[in-house]
């Protein structure tokens, strides 16, 4: 489980982060107009709520008189059932923009999650991504759509009252208003504060999501080991921080709002002692008073709010942070411009330029090393495998056997040298032409919510069912479909819960000879499969694989000793290589290996 702290070297507002937004707004433009002029009028129409109080006093209170009563009431409700509605209209619109935005970020994310290397999500958790996809990206749409439309409209009452106030009384109006500056020096005092409540809040949850994702992943693990508790604990631990930081947060933001809220009673004061000496004066008559005092209360609560949104928006920008930052995740292998231009992308594949891909692979002069390693894990390798053959990969847990195989599939480039696919350098082609050449079959096989049938279907989406079933008998994972009461329709559940992992692998295996590749890669392939199982499906990878260049890593003599040549890698380093005969004659690390392998699977078949 990883941790995320996000640190900025200043904890202010950041307008140009805030921009990185706008292509993903910039469709709903329409709605946004509208929603400005919804609040523009509403405000207009909230704002003149007291001009009817004066009215009222003036004309009807003091005169002692109801004529013109009835027309009164009228504008009056009117301009109340007028108000309610564009209310009504304002939720609508902010709802639509806020999932609008939502929808188009997360297919952005969803497409950069995509594009990313392999490496990337050997970084992050799960829980960690599922955090930044649904949370963070929730919160930072809710500030385009209802935070930002209610600042808005409380913008414009604010300015619309304070224009009002000053038409009617230029003193009064500038005792009411001085309230504002006084609330935004105490926003931009505690601002630094909130900012970095927030940020611990956003990464506490990440944390906590990647927690409860491995609680539930790993619930078998955690029973076999009797580890329940020690997780528990450890939950129980993140989930507190969780409620300190939180509580923090609120405090921080009830700060503002009750010294606002004092700040303008004070201003209330002020204003009516002003104001009884200009009525003794006879300098300001009651209606105007009555509609000072309402105006004053009016602004005080959402002058509060705007500096308590300021705030808030702070909050959003500890989420917006997390989500630009997946945004502008580079993906470590990236096609040139010309190869793009001729090849296409991973989205828009121009395939009637790609050549057909007959599995010739050479390494030349390679010399590797991970991104995070400052030792090379290969030094000036050569290799030369032509189409058809097969290349075993043998050495113990960790040693880098599948460091050549994600150079030969290109999930890593080489710091020097080449990788030559059919005669020339694989990065003068598309990832997606090579990446569509690959039947890659994993030790711990994947498969998607859905049927065994859909499952090896993803192999080759045109294929027919004639055509599924018949891979899935090549490989005999037409037996996984026959113990199963629905047969090729069982839903296998999220991630294959419902089979066992040989279950699990002998579909992969058909998925990956359904799409028939000129290259396949067997990685640890058979090592989940009983015995029994595996001698079944030998000979159908052998027929499988007839024609294709493969690279095995495996672990299995009867998987290795048929393969046309066999590289033995220590440390990293290719120590040996050769066909198996010539391995043993020479009784070194492959003969040590072989003979151990040799041992474990007569234990075995004695259990």
């Amino acid at each position: 489980m990883e941790n995320e702290n996000i640190r900025s070297s200043h904890d202010r507002l950041e307008p140009k982060l805030w921009k990185r937004l706008l292509p993903f707004l910039a469709p709903s433009k329409k709605l946004i107009i509208a929603l400005l002029v919804i609040c523009i009028t509403q405000a207009g129409i909230e704002a003149s709520y007291p001009l009817f109080t004066k009215y009222a006093i003036n004309n009807f209170a003091e005169k002692g008189t109801s004529q013109g009563l009835l027309p009164f009431v009228l504008v009056y409700l009117g301009a109340i059932i007028a108000a309610s509605i564009l209310n009504m209209c304002w939720v609508v619109i902010c709802m639509r923009i806020d999932t609008g935005t939502a929808k188009r970020l997360r297919h952005e994310q969803f497409l950069r999650l995509q594009s990313v290397g392999v490496d990337y999500f050997a970084k992050h958790s799960v829980g960690y991504l599922t955090g930044r996809f649904m949370s963070d990206t929730g919160r930072v749409t809710e500030v385009f759509a209802w935070l930002l439309g209610e600042a808005i409209y409380i913008f414009f009452i604010v300015v619309v009252s304070v224009i009002i106030m000053l038409t009617l009384s230029w003193q009064l109006g500038l005792i009411t208003i001085a309230v504002i500056p006084v609330v935004v020096f105490i926003t931009f005092m505690i601002e630094p504060k909130t900012m970095r409540a927030n940020r611990r809040v956003r990464e506490l949850n990440s944390l906590i999501s990647g927690s409860y994702n491995e609680g539930i992943t790993g619930v078998k693990t955690a029973k076999s080991l009797v580890a329940e508790e020690k997780f528990t604990q450890e939950f129980r631990g993140l989930t507190g921080d969780m409620y300190r930081a939180s509580r923090r947060v609120g405090l921080l933001g009830s700060v503002i709002l009750p010294a606002a809220t004092s700040i303008g009673l004070f201003a209330v004061g002020a204003m009516l002692y002003r104001a009884g000496i200009l009525v003794d004066q006879r300098l300001l008559d009651y209606g105007t008073l009555a509609a000072f005092i309402t105006f004053t209360m009016a602004i005080i609560d959402p002058v509060a709010h705007l500096a308590f949104f300021y705030t808030e928006l702070l909050g959003y920008q500890a989420a917006l942070e997390r989500v630009v930052k997946l945004l502008d995740e580079e993906p470590m292998i990236t096609d040139t411009p010309e190869v793009t231009e001729k090849y296409g992308d991973m989205f828009n594949p121009k395939r009637e330029n790609w050549e057909k891909l007959h599995g010739d692979v050479e390494f030349s002069h390679v010399w590797f090393r991970y991104p995070e390693s400052e030792k090379y894990i290969l030094e000036d390798f050569c290799l030369d495998v032509p189409r058809g053959k097969s290349v075993a990969i043998v050495g113990e847990t960790g040693a880098g056997k599948s460091t050549i195989v994600n150079l030969a599939c290109r999930f890593y480039e080489p710091e020097r040298g080449a990788v030559l696919i059919d005669g020339r350098d694989s990065r003068e082609r598309s990832q997606l032409w090579l990446h569509s050449g690959l039947g890659y079959v994993l030790q711990d096989p994947q498969l998607f919510s859905g049927t065994i049938r859909e499952n090896i279907r993803y192999g080759r989406l045109d294929a027919t069912d004639a055509e599924v079933e018949a891979a899935a008998r090549l490989v005999c994972a037409d037996k996984v479909a026959e113990h199963c009461e629905n047969g090729y329709e069982t839903q296998v559940g999220e991630g294959g819960a419902q089979l066992s992992t040989g279950q699990k692998q002998l579909i992969s295996f058909a998925r990956a000879v359904l799409a028939d590749p000129p290259i396949f890669v067997l990685d640890e392939a058979t090592s989940s499969i009983d015995t029994e199982t595996e001698r079944l499906i030998q000979d159908a990878i052998g027929k499988a694989l007839s024609g294709r260049t493969s690279f095995i890593i495996a672990h299995r003599l009867s998987t290795i000793m048929r393969c046309d040549l066999i590289l033995v890698v220590d440390d990293g380093k290719v120590i040996e290589r050769g066909t198996h005969r010539e391995l043993i004659a020479k009784r070194g690390r492959y003969r040590e290996l072989f003979d151990a392998m040799r041992i474990e699977e007569e234990l075995s078949s004695k259990k």
